[in-house]
């Protein structure tokens, strides 16, 4: 991992490559496209405050998401709300509908192209710029394969891992930034030895509610409360670990 504490901005931390910006956890039924590019509320510290990620910015970046659907999607919507295309490689296209209705239709009542939901396999990717970044998520479970791996600024790529597997560690270990919600004791092991945890830290995983993650990397160690907006329910549902 490389520079992933610059990827989780918070009130009292530096500031990372994307400007930070502090709403109430109220406030974010009302967040659309904001004017802080790259950058989205994740959730909220353990003091209430609002803590964002610069998911696209001017570099090539990885994320790992570790649980269920629902973060995923959350992440791809909000990326979508700040003006990404989105490209989902996933397996289970029925899964990621909820998605591609939200983006809405054209005025030939077409699906807008904002969202794109393919198969598994290449495909060419738009070009990502600084007014149109690029979310490509990988949905192809446990241990995925480097189909669309990032090469240029503002193009972002999530592995989606339902669970932690053995031989997903390099996939782990090249992202900048890991998004894990909690993990049974097993998965738990599993993960101190692929980012060699200590026992609190496994304990923590352990731990989490199901509204809560832990952002990890470089000299990061964050427990966040995810926080779901009125809107984000009914695309969504509430908060949860599972898909």
């Amino acid at each position: 991992m490389s520079g992933s504490s610059r990827l989780l901005d918070a009130q009292g931390l530096t500031k990372g490559v994307a400007p930070e910006f502090l709403v109430s956890p109220s406030m974010l039924d009302h967040v659309s496209p904001s004017g802080d590019r790259g950058g989205m509320v994740l959730g909220q510290g353990a003091q209430g405050e609002p803590l964002m990620i610069s998911a696209l910015r001017p570099a090539p970046t990885r994320i790992v998401l570790v649980g269920g659907l629902y973060l995923a999607l959350q992440v791809a919507l909000r990326a979508m709300a700040i003006g990404a295309w989105v490209v989902v490689a996933t397996g289970r296209p029925a899964k990621w509908q909820a998605l591609a209705k939200a983006a809405g239709t054209g005025p030939d009542g077409r699906p807008v192209p904002l969202v794109q939901i393919r198969r598994l396999s290449p495909v060419e990717l738009p070009r990502p710029t600084e007014d149109g970044p690029l979310l490509v998520v990988h949905d192809g479970g446990p241990t995925p394969q480097e189909l669309f791996p990032p090469r240029t600024p503002w193009q972002t790529t999530i592995y989606v891992l339902p669970y932690l597997h053995p031989q997903a560690g390099a996939t782990a270990n090249a992202a900048d930034l890991v998004l894990m919600q909690r993990l049974p004791a097993g998965q738990a092991q599993l993960a101190a030895r692929i980012w060699r945890l200590p026992p609190p830290m496994i304990n923590q995983l352990t731990s989490l509610q199901d509204d809560q993650v832990v952002a990890l990397g470089t000299n990061l160690w964050r427990p966040v409360r995810l926080v779901t907006t009125q809107r984000e329910q009914q695309i969504l549902g509430p908060v949860r670990r599972g898909d």
